[in-house]
């Protein structure tokens, strides 16, 4: 008896990997009949970086994280995933969704992109699959490779 996952994590952020994360949670949440919850963290430290907290800044990317959220949760609706949500929130993307955003959704799976920064954020900070990896309590699959076209 194989193993079935029931409540799939997928971090987005607008990069490229992790659209091919995102891709691949579709097929093996169909293969697994399984739900798909998507997250995305708005790091609060990018706001720190500008002079006075701009309320502004924060609204934008509120919009557009619930833009992507809304484009994502319709690809996989067309995709023939059944069952899919979303999580926009502020914090520690590398800590929330480990931590927090698995437990409370009873994730058993956390699928994400292999980078999403750029050398610099991840000599500061580190790269937030490596911190889930590090930090999660279910299964990780962080995709490098984009989804073979069928």
């Amino acid at each position: 008896m194989g193993m079935k996952y029931k409540n799939i994590l997928v971090a987005v952020d607008g990069s490229t990997e992790a659209e091919w994360a995102f891709k691949k949670a579709i097929e093996i949440a169909k293969r697994n009949d399984a739900h798909i919850i998507l997250a995305h963290i708005i790091d609060t430290r990018t706001f720190a970086t500008v002079e006075a907290y701009d309320r502004t800044i924060a609204e934008r990317a509120d919009m557009f994280a619930k833009e992507l959220m809304e484009k994502y949760k319709n690809e996989a609706v067309n995709a023939g995933v059944a069952n899919v949500d979303y999580v926009v929130d502020y914090g520690s993307p590398k800590y929330r969704i480990p931590r927090e955003i698995s437990k409370d959704n009873k994730v058993d799976l956390i699928i994400c992109g292999a980078t999403g920064m750029n050398a610099v954020e991840r000599f500061l900070i580190g790269s937030v699959s490596e911190n889930i990896v590090r930090h999660s309590s279910c299964d990780v699959l962080v995709v490098r490779t984009e989804k073979d076209a069928e």
